[in-house]
């Protein structure tokens, strides 16, 4: 009877790490499962949670950019994050007039290079609390780790909380915020 249990003991537990495994490599984010084997765009059109930064990111014509080889720092900011911003402003930025200002929001979020929470949180420690970084956009971006938590603070003194960090991706990752960042 011990050997079967402990043999049932050892298959329940080489399952369980297997999807640890699973859960590790393809963080669910909006609902869906992000795969480390796929570029910044496909997984993000998967998450519920990102409609708003896929459309945006559409009508900035920016889909291309973002599907190529990279890699990228992208701070992903959640439908919420849109939704606190004055009332009619993602409209407007929509619109195909505001593309030139659109894609200055949208590359505001993105830092060339790979850098994962462990680098932000690495980086900001061995400067003081703080690590200074330059976006696609030209704009500054600073990280700061506030206990275990890291903020993403822009030119214009918002800060957007990172919530799921290290969403790999094949050419870079991502790290979703709960905040929009705003150029200056």
């Amino acid at each position: 009877m011990k050997p079967m249990r402990t043999g049932i003991i050892a298959t329940a537990i080489v399952l369980l790490a297997g999807a640890t495994s699973f859960a590790m490599d393809n963080p669910m984010v909006g609902g869906a499962p992000m795969f480390a084997d796929k570029n910044i765009v496909e997984n993000a059109v998967n998450s519920k949670d990102h409609t708003t930064l896929v459309a945006a990111v559409k009508a900035a014509g920016l889909v291309e950019t973002l599907q190529s080889p990279g890699p990228f720092t992208v701070f992903a900011p959640v439908n919420d994050g849109f939704d606190q911003l004055p009332p009619g402003t993602v409209e407007t930025l929509l619109k195909p007039e505001n593309k030139d200002t659109l894609v200055k929001v949208l590359t505001a979020h993105v830092v060339p290079g790979k850098l994962s929470a462990a680098d932000l949180m690495r980086k900001a420690k061995a400067n003081g609390g703080r690590y200074n970084m330059q976006a696609a956009s030209g704009d500054a971006l600073t990280a700061m780790v506030r206990g275990n938590s890291i903020y993403i603070f822009d030119e214009s003194g918002g800060a957007a909380k990172v919530s799921i960090a290290d969403v790999n991706q094949s050419n870079g990752v991502i790290h979703v915020v709960e905040e929009v960042l705003l150029p200056k």
